[in-house]
Order: structure tokens, then C-alpha cells, then sequence
């Protein structure tokens, strides 16, 4: 069976980088019935911290991303990795350095000014005399010293890395903590894990680690690196950039799906399809396809994502998104429609759930003054019959929807023989408080008619006051 991992280290936020690893990870599973594994890389005790691990789980219940096992924690395995440290030792293969950090220096400045490339030489490889006193040595691996390790990357294509380019590595600290390569490799070795999906940056550990894997005696996955996201201006992507905690976006008011359709086009395509459906990622999604070269984050092309997602999702699942933004700014969503019928109403004009939930406060509350330009132009005495004799019509109304209350507007607009935007402007204004909303007969129909009748006699009394200080 296929099984994928993501494994993020609590040092930081998730951030969209991450997630398009994490996404590619979950797709290529889900597309061929395998598992998707979560695994918290949290072995830098200094720096993983509680608050991100959080962050990480929460990010992946907001996008969706449910794994299948886990999540897993470095930090609750570590006896399981000083048992494969101590068969490294019984085969040899491993073995104590004891370089101080400055003769290390040495050996490396040394080796510059031979014009060599600097790296651990070796020195403490074969030791077999008395250990230095003082020295907390480290944990280093026997590397091969001959022959080539051959990368079929999914991605990349074939790479080759002769043995002779690789230093012993430290697979375990002075103070007896286990080192990134070696955890990675136990891990994914006892997970099952088929397909190691991750960032290019990774690509310079790949050689160490396979040699790793048939040390310990484990099958080596299959390896996919994917390319880097930059910024705009080519450079590695950073804040400034966007590459910010994937809650932000949730807080600027994308959809999780939007995101992730924005993100797998990072790199990906098929065919000439630029809007995705969960189901039609998985469906189509190929490593294949993958591109080998960098992707440019476009924040724009992202904004563009989420509003042909808000056009195109259910509306009950808006207002299950938008609802936070709405109690947000005060409104009590129990004193007005159901907010599923004000996002299918508001949903062409809003790019994200925070203009859509700022152009929805006037279904909930109340407003104590009109948009001064909106009222400046629309509220003037010319507008007083026809609102006056708008109001009279719908207070009449036994049946309150839209398609009476347009009647009713066509009817006053016929009646004082003027154009449809002398009634439906001021009423508009009158009810929205602004020059700016959905159609104003559907828009009616939701803010209700108690609410409507009120606040177009509160457009007439402000007309009035307008009248007696023009």
C-alpha cells in the first residue's frame, strides 16, 4: 500500500510552502487508496514549542488535510532511536568522534585555503586509542567511501551523488539526542512510509539518508522533491511575500479549498484548468505532471481562486465559514435570515468572507446614520413622494418576497411616471444605508419587512430634517 507522510518541525508557523508539501503528500494517497501519514518533527528542543504544534494541527483540520496515522512525535520515540544507533555500532557502522568544535574549525579553514571543499574528514573514523578527557563526543555514521548513490526522483529524474562527496554525518548529539537524518529515516523505516514527498531543499540529505536506509537494513522509498515556491521578485518566499501561517488566510477570510486549488497550481497543472474541486484534485493529480522548476506565489491570482469559489460552493457552506466574521462585528445571527440565504445573495460580489461579511451587517443590525455621499445623492426631496407612496404600498404587502416587493417598486415608478432608479436608489439607500447592494427587491426580502418599513421612514424623516436645513 502507498503511504505518504508530512512531517513539519514546531519551530514556526505552517505556512504555504508547507502546506503545498503537505497537499502533494495527500493527494498522491488519496489518488491511489493509500494513507497519508502526520508526523511532528520535534526533536530541536529549543525551538519546537507547544504553540506551534497547535498551529500545525489546526491548520490541517482547517484545510481539510485528515490523515490517516498519527500524529506522531519525535521527541516520544527516542529509545527507538538509540536501539537502531546501537545496531549501527554492532555492524560497525557508527562509531564516537570526539573534534571539538574548534578543532573542527581548524580543519575546515584549513581545507579552504587548500581550495578543498570543507567537510569532516574522518580523523576519529578508526580511533581506537584512549578518548580525550573533557570532550562529550558525537554519534557519526560509516558513509561508504566508494561507489555512487543513484536518486530516481519522481521529480527530478535520475540523480547520482558518488559516496566520496559525502561526510560521516552526526546521527547523534554530544548530549545524546538523536540528528534530523537519522530520525527521518527510523521513522519513515517504521511507518511503512512508501513515498517521501518533500521540498528540493531536502534533495543534499537524499544521498546521506539512502545510505542510511540499507544500513539499517530497510527498503529505501521512492523520493519526489518538488521545487521551491518564490516570491515575486525571485527570491525565496517570506513574509513579505505572503508566506505567512495558512490561519492568516483563514483570518483574511479565504476558503480552505481555495487555497489549496491555488496551491496545487503552484507547480502542477492539468490540462488548461484553473479551478479545482477537492474530488477533481485527486482525480487528476499525477507527480508526473509535477514541474522541476521553481513556482512564483501571485497573491492576486490567490484572491481571484477564492472568489470563483465563493461564486461555486454551496451556500450553507459560506455561511458556515462567514458566520465567524459576522459574530464578529457584533451581529446576532439569530435576529435576522438564515445566513446561508445572505451569502448565496452576496456571493458575486465578494472576493472574501471579510467584504462579504462587511456588506452584510445591515441584514442584522440596525444603522443610526446613511452613507453621507449615498444620501447626499439619493435621499433629496425629490425622492420623498416616491418613497412615501413605496412605504404605503409595502405596508399593504400580505405576501413579503421579492417578486411582490419589485411589483410594488415597478407600481410607485409607473404611478408618479418615473424611472425605476427614482424609487429603487432611494430605497436602496434607505434600507441598506448605502448606494451599494445585491438586487434591491431580493435584498428587501431578507432584511424583512419590519425592518424595511422602519427604515424607509427613517430615510423620509431625514429627508425631512433636509427639507428644514438644506
Amino acid at each position: 500500500m502507498i503511504r505518504t507522510r508530512f512531517a513539519p518541525s514546531p519551530t514556526g508557523y505552517l505556512h504555504i510552502g508547507g502546506v503545498r508539501t503537505a497537499l502533494f503528500s495527500w493527494l498522491y494517497a488519496k489518488k491511489l487508496g493509500g494513507e497519508f501519514i502526520l508526523r511532528i518533527e520535534d526533536t530541536d528542543l529549543e525551538r519546537s514549542t507547544e504553540e506551534s504544534v497547535n498551529a500545525i494541527l489546526e491548520g490541517m483540520s482547517w484545510l481539510g488535510l485528515d490523515y490517516d496515522d498519527g500524529p506522531f512525535y519525535q521527541t516520544h520515540r527516542f529509545e527507538r532511536y538509540k536501539e537502531v544507533i546501537d545496531l549501527l555500532f554492532e555492524k560497525g557502522l557508527a562509531y564516537y568522534c570526539y573534534a571539538t568544535p574548534e578543532e573542527l574549525d581548524a580543519m575546515r579553514e584549513a581545507q579552504k585555503a587548500a581550495g578543498e571543499k570543507p567537510r569532516y574528514d574522518g580523523r576519529y573514523r578508526d580511533f581506537d586509542g584512549e578518548p580525550p578527557e573533557g570532550v562529550k563526543p558525537v554519534i557519526r555514521f560509516k558513509n561508504p567511501t566508494d561507489g555512487e548513490v543513484v536518486i530516481e526522483d519522481m521529480v527530478k529524474g535520475r540523480v547520482v551523488i558518488a559516496n566520496r562527496e559525502l561526510d560521516d554525518l552526526i546521527i547523534a548529539r554530544s548530549d545524546g539526542t538523536p540528528t534530523y537524518n537519522l530520525t527521518v529515516v527510523v521513522d519513515d523505516w517504521d511507518m511503512g512510509i512508501t513515498h517521501v514527498i518533500r521540498g528540493d531543499d531536502h534533495l543534499n540529505n537524499t544521498p546521506r539518508q539512502i545510505n542510511l536506509y540499507k544500513a539499517i537494513g530497510a527498503e529505501v522509498p521512492k523520493f519526489a522533491h518538488i521545487p521551491m515556491v518564490l516570491g515575486e521578485d525571485g527570491s525565496r518566499l517570506s513574509k513579505r511575500h505572503g508566506a505567512v501561517s495558512v490561519l492568516q488566510y483563514k483570518e483574511e477570510g479565504y476558503l480552505p479549498e481555495a487555497l489549496l486549488n491555488y496551491l496545487v497550481r503552484l507547480g502542477w497543472s492539468y490540462k488548461d484548468q484553473e479551478i479545482f474541486s477537492i474530488d477533481q484534485m485527486i482525480e487528476f493529480f499525477d507527480l508526473d505532471a509535477v514541474n522541476s522548476a521553481p513556482s512564483t506565489f501571485n497573491a492576486p491570482k490567490l484572491t481571484w481562486i477564492n472568489e470563483q469559489h465563493i461564486k461555486s460552493a454551496p451556500a450553507e457552506h459560506l455561511s458556515r465559514h462567514l458566520a465567524p466574521f459576522m459574530t464578529e462585528r457584533g451581529c446576532d445571527l439569530s435576529q435576522g435570515p438564515d445566513l446561508a440565504l445572505v451569502a448565496n445573495l452576496l456571493r458575486e460580489r465578494a472576493k472574501t468572507f471579510i467584504e462579504m461579511a462587511d456588506a452584510a451587517g445591515y441584514f442584522y443590525q440596525d444603522f443610526e446614520e446613511f452613507e453621507a455621499g449615498a444620501a447626499k445623492k439619493h435621499l433629496r426631496p425629490v425622492a420623498e413622494d416616491p418613497l412615501k407612496l413605496l412605504l404605503t404600498k409595502l405596508e399593504a404587502l400580505d405576501e413579503w418576497n421579492a417578486q411582490a416587493i419589485h411589483h410594488e417598486i415597478n407600481a410607485t415608478a409607473e404611478e408618479l411616471e418615473v424611472g425605476m432608479g427614482k424609487v429603487g436608489m432611494p430605497l436602496r439607500v434607505a434600507i441598506t444605508g448605502g448606494g451599494h447592494s445585491p438586487a434591491i427587491d431580493a435584498t428587501a426580502e431578507l432584511i424583512g419587512k419590519p425592518r424595511c418599513l422602519k427604515r424607509i421612514q427613517m430615510a423620509l424623516d431625514f429627508i425631512e430634517t433636509r427639507k428644514e436645513n438644506p
